[in-house]
């Protein structure tokens, strides 16, 4: 999944960025409200990370514009502002979840996963593939019930396609879910990323199939 994170702190947020990747989200980092603005429409993420005191565009007016335009994406404001006042401004406005600052990293990646939950149907179950089969909720791959070792970066190219699963996924697409704006993206990637995960799965019985000039699908197979 490919967050935004939106916060001028520019330590805060390397801190954010840092551990969000640890724990396999593809980030992208906005230091104020027009950069989040214009990365929000030419991007698709999962969800938003906003702070409200931000440069150039502060952040409820962000949130009021992207929920103006018909955005549903999921938003959890994080602000220094813990007043009752604050979080009803913010919900208001149209936000998801509301957690102040200080925070522990592990609560904000369960509000994370919470609302990513609540965003995506799909999501929020376990989807199973022959014997492969995803947790939405804990966020993990089994093959026969057994865990499935990935990188951040093959977890990221599996969970889009069993995501996606019966459709073609264009190597586009898994670029996006996989590479931040700043991360610098060799073109034969993602073919080393399948070819990683073909070689994890053959004792499965799913098989990432590849289609010429259009992408990959996930399939199972007898």
């Amino acid at each position: 999944m490919r967050l935004l994170v939106v916060e001028d702190n520019k330590d805060l947020a390397a801190w954010l960025g840092k551990a969000l990747r640890q724990a396999q989200y593809a980030i992208d980092i906005a230091h104020d409200g027009e950069d989040a603005e214009h990365m929000l429409k030419v991007a698709e993420y999962s969800a938003m990370i906003l702070d409200l005191a931000l440069p150039k565009l502060d952040g409820l007016t962000l949130l009021k514009r992207l929920r103006q335009s018909g955005n549903k994406l999921p938003v959890i404001i994080l602000t220094a502002n813990a007043s009752l006042d604050g979080r009803v401004a913010g919900l208001d406005s149209g936000a998801d979840d509301y957690l102040a600052k200080p925070f522990e990293i592990a609560e904000l990646e369960a509000r994370i996963r919470a609302v990513v939950r609540r965003g995506q149907d799909r999501a929020s179950s376990e989807i199973t593939v022959g014997n492969l089969r995803f947790s939405g909720g804990t966020r993990q791959f089994f093959v026969a019930d057994e865990l499935l070792q990935l990188t951040p970066r093959e977890y990221a190219v599996l969970e889009q396609l069993v995501m996606k699963v019966g459709n073609t996924v264009s190597k586009a697409a898994l670029s996006e879910s996989v590479f931040g704006f700043d991360d610098e993206a060799d073109p034969s990637a993602i073919e080393i990323y399948v070819h990683r995960l073909r070689k994890k799965l053959e004792s499965s019985s799913v098989q990432i199939a590849t289609l010429r000039g259009l992408g990959y699908l996930l399939r199972h197979v007898e």
